[in-house]
């Protein structure tokens, strides 16, 4: 749970008879859902309905949080049913502020979070599926292209009083300078072009629930009209993934073939994203280390060998 608020029974009475107060649900329990990095989230039961709750409290969190309501909510008004529908408060609102905080309530998915190599196939099915809907009608941020996570990385850099995070970032120093020069250069590259933008995710395959031969695409913060490429990056250097990522447009009618420049751009991008997102959570050295040298690897050998 992302803030250092005890969850005492108190708490969680509060929360319940808030939850009663504003949306109409009489709840019997609550307890904790390991689903969310920015998120507390919660399971909620009633006597014959069962919701996932959802809080930020992290006051930069919160904007983002809150612009994911009117996308998820037009996705489901054109037929999207494979994520997680909003409830809305008993006065018509997507969200609710708790607290110092920004409380939703959506329809509980039953499953587990999985993600492996055969989860990618549906995976790609969902997501095309997704940019066959329409993006007027919808506000929604748009893709930039821009290079401002390298800066926000150097800034926490910058601000750090954990000794052994910042040895290891020194000692990292030249491979997070050359991923920043890098993502300069692409996003340079592709600032210009706007063609073949679609509601995209940015993270299904860490937010996709599995349920026997079902499956979900939750936690839609990040949604945002961009190229395809934001959701097939991270399997980049798999040419089977590639291909099954293009079967997925070519099906839904898609005619877009994945641009390399993209890919390596979002591969820069989302390093710088997720480091920051690690920095935020002032995670120990032995993570970050591992998130550096770790899985994102492999992409990189994709990335640096785009021209």
């Amino acid at each position: 749970m992302y803030s250092d608020i005890i969850r005492t029974d108190e708490y969680k009475h509060r929360l319940l008879s808030f939850i009663k107060s504003e949306y109409g649900i009489d709840s019997a329990t609550i307890t904790p859902a390991k689903r969310g990095f920015y998120g507390e989230t919660w399971r909620l039961e009633s006597a014959d309905t069962r919701y996932f709750v959802k809080i930020v409290y992290a006051t930069e969190h919160q904007d983002i949080y809150k612009r994911s309501f009117p996308v998820i909510r037009h996705l489901c008004d054109h037929g999207i049913g494979f994520i997680s529908r909003i409830i809305k408060t008993k006065d018509g609102n997507f969200s609710k502020q708790f607290d110092s905080a920004i409380l939703g309530v959506f329809d509980w998915i039953d499953g587990e979070l999985i993600e492996t190599d055969a989860t990618k196939i549906p995976e790609y099915q969902m997501l095309a599926k997704i940019y066959t809907v329409p993006v007027h009608g919808v506000s929604i941020h748009c893709e930039d292209f821009s290079a401002r996570s390298t800066d926000r990385v150097f800034e926490q850099w910058c601000a750090l009083k954990d000794k052994k995070v910042i040895s290891l970032l020194e000692k990292s120093r030249s491979k997070i300078e050359h991923r920043a020069k890098r993502l300069k250069l692409f996003a340079e590259r592709c600032k210009d072009d706007t063609t073949n933008f679609f509601i995209t995710h940015g993270d299904a395959g860490g937010n996709l629930i599995v349920n026997g031969d079902n499956y979900f695409i939750v936690d839609w913060d990040y949604a945002l009209l961009a190229p395809p490429e934001r959701d097939a990056w991270v399997m980049c250097c798999k040419n089977w993934a590639m291909d099954a990522f293009h079967e997925a447009l070519r099906h839904n009618g898609i005619q877009h073939t994945l641009r390399p420049e993209r890919l390596a751009y979002y591969c820069y991008n989302y390093f710088f994203f997720y480091l920051a997102a690690f920095l935020d959570a002032s995670s120990n050295a032995d993570t970050i280390e591992q998130y550096i040298n770790g899985w994102i690897e492999e992409s990189f050998r994709f990335a640096d060998g785009i021209p």
